[in-house]
């Protein structure tokens, strides 16, 4: 690696269908940012088709110092897990409908001010959570409920904050409880909940805030537990009033989980529909991925 006055070479890892219609031209905005710099960069842009494979060989190839995500959750993890594998540090631009892990770095989502964070920012190191062995979770997964919300969007091609209300409406009318064995660091427990969250952050790209005091440098993740539908409860996730009623919403901090329900339910990780699933298990894997955030100047 460089020094830190040393020109840098950048990746930008663009997903064009990210976002809104009104859509930010990325060639043309980071090419005229860098012109000034001592910096290079170059753009790869996502097509559907292993982009992960597309990724580690572009890596290969060019042998960047920094890797840029420029899209949403789902942009963020395929370029986060491809920063783990080549120890390099990751920036993000927020582009997508919902951007939570940008929400919980507190990154800007004027592109100018982006930028500047990707080039200029400090690092910092992020827990990540490796689901069933090998799924990376850098955010928030779940069963149950929200998992089910995803799963209708997806199928229906609804994306956007009007896209969720409507996925959430028709979630809603078909809520259906289950029971749900859960092992964490501190014991085994039985709940019956309309959804179990594993929880890396705190907000949801929706601004739904699911778990208060969550850190992504902690070293530990929350197990929030939905096990009633109370409206000053949920009124809480967005108007950010604590602490939940336990007998409402219940939260475990734990290193790893283990969970069982007796029937088969939706399962989502970071936005993106896993299918339907009985058992699933959770290992935090503390400080794996450094990513570019806000100094105390830029914050």
């Amino acid at each position: 690696m460089p020094s830190p006055s040393s020109p840098l070479r950048f990746l930008f890892v663009v997903n064009p269908a990210s976002g809104s219609a009104e859509k930010t031209d990325w060639h043309k905005t980071i090419r005229e940012y860098f012109e000034p710099l001592p910096h290079t960069a170059e753009v790869l842009e996502l097509t559907g088709q292993d982009d992960g494979a597309a990724l580690k060989a572009r890596i290969e190839k060019d042998h960047p110092h920094r890797l840029v995500a420029v899209g949403g959750d789902g942009t963020v993890k395929i370029v986060a897990e491809q920063a783990i594998a080549a120890n390099l540090p990751l920036a993000v631009l927020p582009a997508g409908s919902a951007n939570g892990m940008a929400k919980e770095l507190t990154l800007p989502l004027d592109p100018t001010q982006a930028l500047d964070i990707a080039v200029h920012g400090q690092e910092k190191e992020v827990d990540v959570l490796y689901l069933n062995g090998s799924d990376l979770c850098l955010h928030l997964s779940d069963i149950g409920m929200n998992a089910q919300l995803v799963r209708h969007a997806q199928r229906q091609n609804w994306s956007g904050m009007l896209g969720y209300a409507r996925a959430a409406f028709w979630s809603l009318l078909r809520r259906r409880l289950m029971r749900v064995r859960i092992q964490t660091d501190e014991g085994e427990v039985e709940r019956t909940a309309f959804m179990v969250v594993l929880a890396n952050a705190r907000v949801y790209g929706t601004g739904a805030t699911i778990n208060p005091d969550g850190d992504v440098s902690d070293g530990k993740f929350e197990v929030v537990v939905l096990r009633r539908l109370v409206g000053r409860e949920l009124l809480k996730m967005f108007w950010r009033f604590r602490p939940f009623d336990p007998k409402a919403v219940e939260i475990f901090c734990t290193t790893s989980v283990n969970l069982e329900v007796r029937r088969r339910v939706d399962f989502q990780v970071d936005g993106e529909y896993r299918g339907r699933t009985s058992h699933v298990e959770a290992e935090i894997k503390p400080g794996a991925l450094r990513v570019l955030v806000p100094t105390e100047q830029q914050a």
